[in-house]
């Protein structure tokens, strides 16, 4: 059946929507076009599972669509007794694209790639109020007189015309968190627990942390990559390299897995035979020629699940459990299953390498030798304890594995304990420790509860210069439990990091700076930074080109503006000059993070926009509009409405 919908793919990953021209004639019957609504709805709330970045507003979306189902229902049991006027039926034509719009849009963010999703979010926000607006374009001028429903129905979708008039872009602080988080990780290369300690925090939001779930995501991330067709180059090489770390977060060995889908040579004879899935190692998705069943009692290809283990893993790769023990079984019994299956479909197999032999155990083992160093950091003994918080800060960043074993052998109290020996080398290795135990979630909450915070802050007061960029780390990793955002700001940490943020190595200030951002997600934090006077030293960073902290800057000043109390103290005519001065000559990103700043400080104060449009800046939005990276381009657009408004 043709459709007068529009004709863009339904599974199209995308976050814009192109304008659509008004439909004109009848290119269905009434009957067909109102089964059309129904079954596009239908089809819509068959999705029901969303990635978390969009959820709220996919059941938000899934509420309001079958509320105006009674309407086109009362109209599809009068058909065709009563015909539609040329009126009624474009108005249901175009209520028909609103709900195409939504049903693209909700499996968008179904199956679409979770770090595009999120790295869009902005934009995929956009489109649910595109969806809301066409939805009240066809209702605003439904000709209910000509339709003969009944009253009951009419008011209905009155109402909910009107309540989807009243409803407003949602403002969320993690959107502004995750939005940092991706800044830092982007941006920094070195390897460092607390730059781990964000990959951590976005695995766990945006739900990549097991094996399934990051294969999911790579092939939503090539079907990205193909709709793409080699547009937006550099989004794409962000998202593969997001998916890359995710990847080594988890313990996943594969780099190169966005080239072609390969087929395995040993099927290349029979491309559409239907392997049983249960014949497919989880791992490699190939077809086992060794199947091995470990403590969880799932089934893996013996080389593949060696990998994993060796690699320090210690939980089931599909469901996460922990592995009691490392034993491996041969499942001989399916193994015969998957010759004679091969054997039936002239499937001749390809034999893995050989399996390597098991690794020779050392003589003490983790479980033996971390207790041990525990010990040792209470010891009389002043060089003992040097070496052991040595060790213990390398052992505490290889695994969690290691990390629940300091934890356990209670390491986390006796490395408080050191934070306050005079000693520089025992004090730095000691808070190093912490930041890396508490990128374990449960730790964060345990190392706040020995009284560790002051201390920490203390040593980001008086330590050496590695002390001073470990404990920020440190801080800004407790902070990702907000009772311990609270207890950090009330203990006095805001002003000694906007000192480290004045003052510090240029390490020490993007440690800072990622520390102040996720303190200042609490209101007060924001009042003590003020005061703490962060706003010079924001402004002392962004003109110090060498340190390339612009962005991290105007997150924080974007952070600070969307507050009305503190929007007071960075809206002046001098801030603003320095916004322009930016778009006209910043990075991309530096322009995106700009124009945010100058539309959250111009929409509450038009006397600030007028000032900044006396600097010729409609030219620079016109151009970023077109070219600038797709969230620079949205903002820049809004500059212009708001401009306008300003002018007229």
């Amino acid at each position: 059946m043709l459709s007068i919908f529009g004709t863009r793919p339904a599974g199209e990953g995308e976050p814009t929507e192109p304008p659509e021209p008004e439909p004109s004639g009848r290119q269905l019957s009434d009957e067909d076009l109102l089964d059309e609504l129904l079954a596009t709805v239908g089809t819509a709330r068959a999705f029901q599972e969303f990635r978390r970045s969009q959820r709220k507003e996919c059941f938000n979306l899934l509420r309001w669509l079958p509320l105006v189902l009674p309407l086109i229902e009362e109209l599809r049991e009068a058909a065709p007794a009563r015909p539609l006027t040329d009126d009624a039926y474009r108005r249901l034509a175009l209520l028909g694209r609103a709900f195409q719009a939504a049903r693209r849009l909700l499996r968008c963010c179904h199956d679409g790639s979770k770090i595009f999703l999120s790295l869009e979010n902005e934009a995929v926000q956009g489109r649910f109020r595109a969806v809301y607006e066409k939805i009240n374009l066809a209702l605003d001028g439904m000709p209910y007189s000509e339709l003969g429903i009944s009253d009951e129905v009419k008011e209905q979708v009155e109402l909910i015309n009107t309540q989807l008039k009243r409803s407003k872009k949602r403002a969320d602080t993690q959107d502004m968190e995750l939005a940092m988080d991706f800044i830092v990780i982007l941006q920094d290369k070195e390897d460092r627990s607390a730059d781990r300690a964000i990959l951590e925090r976005l695995a766990k939001k945006l739900e990549l942390q097991c094996l399934a779930d990051l294969r999911a995501e790579t092939m939503a991330i090539k079907k990205l990559i193909n709709e793409r067709n080699g547009q937006q180059a550099e989004s794409t090489k962000q998202i593969i390299e997001l998916l890359h770390k995710f990847k080594d977060v988890a313990g996943v060995d594969e780099k190169n897995i966005l080239g072609d889908v390969s087929v395995p040579k040993y099927l290349e004879r029979c491309p559409s035979l239907m392997i049983p899935n249960e014949f497919l190692c989880p791992i490699s998705l190939e077809i086992m020629t060794d199947p091995v069943i470990i403590a969880s009692g799932r089934t893996y290809e013996r080389r593949r699940i060696q990998k994993w283990l060796d690699a320090g893993q210690r939980t089931c790769p599909k469901t996460q459990q922990p592995l009691t023990h490392l034993s491996l079984a041969p499942n001989f019994a399916l193994k015969n299953l998957i010759l004679q299956w091969c054997e039936k479909n002239k499937v001749e197999m390809q034999m893995g390498e050989p399996a390597e032999e098991p690794p020779v155990e050392p003589e003490v083992t983790k479980e033996v030798l971390i207790p041990s160093l525990v010990k040792d950091l209470s010891s009389m003994n002043l060089e003992v304890q040097r070496k052991a918080v040595k060790m213990i800060r390398t052992l505490s960043k290889e695994s969690p594995e290691n990390r629940a074993l300091i934890t356990d052998s209670g390491g986390i109290a006796a490395l408080v304990g050191l934070l306050q020996y005079p000693d520089k080398k025992i004090q730095d290795n000691a808070v190093t420790s912490l930041l890396n135990l508490s990128i374990d979630e449960a730790n964060k909450v345990l190392i706040a509860k020995e009284k560790t915070i002051p201390l920490i802050i203390e040593v980001l007061k008086n330590g050496s210069a590695e002390g001073q960029e470990n404990s920020a780390a440190a801080l800004f990793s407790l902070s990702m439990v907000d009772e311990n955002k609270v207890a950090i700001g009330a203990m006095g940490g805001v002003p000694p990091l906007v000192h480290l943020l004045k003052e510090g190595t240029i390490r020490g200030k993007k440690d800072a700076a990622t520390a102040l951002f996720n303190l200042m997600l609490n209101h007060q934090n924001k009042f003590r930074a003020i005061e703490a006077s962060i706003v010079p030293a924001l402004l002392k960073i962004i003109s110090d080109k060498k340190l390339n902290m612009v962005d991290e800057a105007l997150s924080i000043f974007l952070l600070l503006g969307s507050h009305s109390a503190c929007r007071g103290e960075i809206g002046s005519e001098g801030f603003v000059e320095t916004l322009v001065q930016i778009v006209k000559e910043g990075t991309p990103k530096n322009k995106e993070c700009a124009l945010s700043v100058l539309l959250e400080l111009g929409s509450s104060n038009n006397a600030l926009m007028v000032h900044a449009l006396g600097f010729g800046l409609e030219e620079q939005f016109t151009e970023i509009a077109k070219s600038g990276t797709s969230r620079a381009q949205r903002k820049a657009n809004s500059l212009i409405q708001l401009a306008r408004k300003c002018q007229s």
